[in-house]
Formats: C-alpha cells, sequence, structure tokens
C-alpha cells in the first residue's frame, strides 16, 4: 500500500518516462489500460522504499553461515529481541535478505520537530540514523534527549536553520534527538555524528552503521547479481570501468578468491580513496584503484604499456563490468527528483563513449556486462540494440544467475534477446504492507520471490567478443 505520494518529477521527465513505458511495442502487448496501471505503479513504489535490505558477505575472510549467525545476534541487540528472519538467497548464495517492516501506521508525531533533507530522508527510511550534516531545520527549543518527529524535505524549500517549517514534508518517524538545534546550528564542521537516533521508523530496517564492516556490504539485491552475471575468475584481469564506491569491485575480487588483477577508475578522487578503503576493511589485495576518466581509459599509441596503469592497451582485459554513469531513476526511496528532461537524456552518449572504450579493451573471447541503476528505455534496451548494431563482433549472452525479469518491449529487441537481458521493474508489482506476522506465515521460497521483484530499478546486459568488434 502506498503510504507516501508517488515521486515528484517535472512534468517533461514524467511525460518522457510514460512515453517509454507507453511505447507502441507495449500498447501493442499490454493494452493502453494495462500500460497506464503499470507505470502509475511504478511512479508510487519508486517513492517506497524495496521489501528487503540486502547485504552481500565478504566471504573472502568468513563463511556465510558464520556472518549470519552474527548479524542474527546483532538485529536482537538492535529490536530488543524481536526475531527478524535472515535468508540466505538461494541463487545468490553469498547475499542475505533481511525483510523490511512497514508502513507502520500508528506512530503518534511529537510536538518538537526535525526536517531533513530528501537524500537524509532516504537514507532513514532504509534504516539510517539521522545524522547532523542532513538537518536542516529543528524546533526552536529542541534540547538534546527530547522525542522527536523527523520530516523529509522532499522539495529542497526549507531554508537552513529554520525553526519551523510549513512546507511540504513527509512524516519519517520518531526519534530521540542526540543534540539541542544550538549544538546543531552552532556551524562547528567538525559535528558529523548522529543528531537524532531514530526510535519509531515508519518503516522498520536495520541499522548497518559500522555493523560487521569487515564481513559485510550493504548493497541493492541488483547490484550484487551484476557481479555473480560477469563470473570472474581467479587469476583474470578485470576492469571496473566506473566502480565507486566499490561494491561491485570488491565482490568481483572475491568471486575471484582475491587471485588475479582488479583495476577499478573513478575520475573523482574521494571516490577512489573510498574504494582503496573498501578493499583495506574488506582485506582484498588484488584491487588497484586509479583516478582516470573511463572514457580516456584506452591508450591510443601502441607503445608497450608501463607499470599496468591506465591508459591500457587494446585487448587488455578478460572480463569488463560497465557499471555505467546513468540518470538513477531507478533508485528507492526517491520521493522527488528535480532533474530536468536535458540532464536525464545527457546519459546516453556518455554511455556509448564508455561502452565503446569497453569493447576495444575487451580481449576477444573475453566478456562485457553493461548495467544501470534506471528505468528508461533509453539507457538500457536502446543502448543494447545500438551495441549490436554497432559491434557486429559482440554478441548477447544468457545470464547466470536469471532473478530479474526479461527485457522491456520498444527497441526492437526479439523476444529471445529480450530473454537474454534482466530488467529488475519496481511497476512489477504493487507494494504491500509487511508486518512480523505476515512474515512469519509466508514461505521462504514467496519470501525469495517478494526480494527479487520488489527491488530498486535495474538493469543487466551481458555480451562476449566474438572477435574484432569494428
Amino acid at each position: 500500500m502506498s503510504v507516501f505520494p508517488k515521486i515528484s518529477l517535472r512534468l517533461e521527465v514524467e511525460n518522457y518516462l510514460k512515453a517509454g513505458f507507453m511505447n507502441k511495442e507495449i500498447l501493442c502487448a499490454l493494452g493502453k489500460q494495462e500500460a497506464e496501471r503499470r507505470f502509475e505503479t511504478l511512479l508510487h513504489n519508486l517513492s517506497h522504499p524495496p521489501s528487503f535490505t540486502t547485504v552481500r558477505v565478504n566471504t573472502h575472510l568468513a563463511s556465510v553461515q558464520h556472518v549470519k549467525n552474527l548479524l542474527f545476534d546483532e538485529l536482537q541487540k538492535q529490536f530488543n529481541g524481536l526475531s527478524f528472519p535472515i535468508l540466505q538467497h538461494p541463487d545468490l548464495q553469498d547475499v542475505l535478505l533481511i525483510p523490511v517492516i512497514g508502513p507502520r501506521k500508528n506512530i503518534k508525531q511529537q510536538p518538537c520537530e526535525v526536517i531533513v533533507g530528501a537524500q537524509c530522508g532516504n537514507a532513514v527510511l532504509r534504516g539510517a540514523h539521522v545524522y547532523v550534516p542532513g538537518i536542516v531545520s529543528a524546533s526552536k527549543f529542541m534540547k538534546g534527549g527530547d522525542h522527536v518527529s523527523v520530516y523529509s524535505d522532499i522539495k529542497g524549500k526549507c531554508k537552513k536553520g529554520a525553526k519551523e517549517f510549513d512546507g511540504t514534508k513527509i512524516f519519517l518517524g520518531n526519534g530521540i534527538s542526540e543534540l539541542s538545534r544550538k549544538e546543531i546550528f552552532s556551524g562547528l564542521p567538525e559535528l558529523k555524528g548522529v543528531g537524532v537516533r531514530m526510535t519509531e521508523p515508519v518503516y522498520l530496517s536495520p541499522s548497518f552503521d559500522n555493523v560487521l564492516p569487515n564481513y559485510l556490504f550493504l548493497q541493492n539485491l541488483p547490484s550484487a547479481v551484476v557481479s555473480h552475471v560477469l563470473d570472474p575468475q581467479p587469476g583474470e584481469k578485470v576492469l571496473d570501468l566506473c566502480a565507486a564506491p566499490g561494491g561491485k569491485t570488491t565482490h568481483i575480487a572475491a568471486l575471484m578468491c582475491d587471485q588475479g588483477e582488479v583495476i577499478a577508475l573513478d575520475k573523482i578522487s574521494k571516490k577512489v580513496e573510498k574504494i582503496k578503503q573498501n578493499a583495506l576493511l574488506l582485506g582484498l589485495n588484488s584491487i588497484r584503484a586509479f583516478c582516470f576518466d573511463g572514457t580516456k581509459a584506452l591508450k591510443l599509441d601502441m607503445v608497450k604499456d608501463t607499470d599496468g596503469e591506465p591508459p591500457f592497451l587494446p585487448e587488455s582485459f578478460d572480463r569488463i563490468l560497465l557499471d555505467a554513469p546513468c540518470s538513477g531513476m531507478g533508485q528507492r526511496p526517491n520521493m522527488a527528483c528535480t532533474w530536468t528532461l536535458k540532464e536525464v537524456m545527457s546519459y546516453q552518449p556518455l554511455q556509448r563513449k564508455l561502452f565503446t572504450v569497453a569493447v576495444e579493451l575487451l580481449k576477444p573471447g573475453g566478456v562485457l556486462v553493461y548495467s544501470t541503476c534506471t528505468v528508461t528505455l533509453a539507457e538500457n534496451e536502446e543502448q543494447v540494440a545500438w551495441a549490436l548494431e554497432t559491434f557486429p563482433g559482440l554478441q548477447l549472452q544468457r545470464q547466470d544467475p536469471q532473478v530479474g525479469g526479461e527485457g522491456m518491449l520498444g527497441a526492437g529487441l526479439s523476444p529471445e534477446q529480450l530473454k537474454r537481458l534482466q530488467r529488475f521493474d519496481p511497476s512489477a508489482m504493487r507494494s504491500l504492507d509487511r508486518d512480523i506476522g505476515s512474515l512469519r506465515d509466508a514461505s521462504i521460497e514467496d519470501l525469495v520471490w517478494l526480494a527479487n521483484k520488489d527491488c530498486i530499478g535495474f538493469f543487466i546486459a551481458k555480451f562476449v567478443k566474438c572477435k574484432s568488434a569494428q
């Protein structure tokens, strides 16, 4: 059931999305009424969190069962003995699923209010506490230890430091303030810790703030699927072309048993440092991260490669992951997106530049996996159609594991080609209320099915390079 309004988009962006989800091929297959229903379901589900929190176990350092036992004890502490089921995904053996409870509708709102930015609000809905940098406003007399209600300023209209806010705000739950209003807005840059500790969130989800950091990596389900589809093998040379923050990079290294070489590129230095920190934390030594623009990663002169640093010679890698920069229109929860149509449409050319570089860098017989966390046709199925036409030496491959649905109609791909894609589509099912009782009554198979269906919007395509793909 929808407890929040549907995602707020600029009209031009909503119309663009609608045109993709109601293209001629879809209308012919589903009919106008069903296509419209699915599009409205998409808009509503995007503003709500997925049904499960997903964590990936760092199998390089510990067994899944050992970490599952540790996590069970941790959740017992967090929820005062309330028993949460922790499921091991049957098709992704290193992935654990924890159900999200909610929406909880009988939470009494407090007179003392804290307003947070939209990004902070999204994190709260997925189990995070409120950190000081995310706080935009607090009631005039708020002190440390006060019981407060937390709201998200989804349209970004609240002024920093305001004492009250009457604009559009979405209730996220209640918590206890760790600091006074005066301390929060003192202007001290070192104030970065927890500002409000959530005690009654609308969606009850585990907090993973510093929980088993060497053993667990918080990751959306489709993001964990990607590395399994890539299927890296020990001893190979693998490139993660757009790697930050390093979740897939570290997953690739773990699947390779930390044997071989995993090169990670990102053009923002702070993000590269984060990749290095994650590799160190997870005990992975096969990762080399560089601050480098992926569109320039191909070495144009044929002089011998030096020290394995970018740019690289053609046909240097056994496998390449291109988790491309994208419009992010599949992220959940997301109650408002202020992007213009020009911004949303700007990613397709960039993705094609990166894809072209990836094809050149891939060895004959090598595997290229392309993925995005968006739902637009232009950044997903249309890119596959373009790639197959542009590079005759590329072949679209079946994926294993196949957890998501098949590709979306509208890009002129054949039914067989669509079956070789994975699209995780938030419009695939209506959002459901979940409580402890319904979880206890459900079978493991039903819960895994729900986790596979009710997740973020995501897309995966897998190619093999059969010969020089010119």
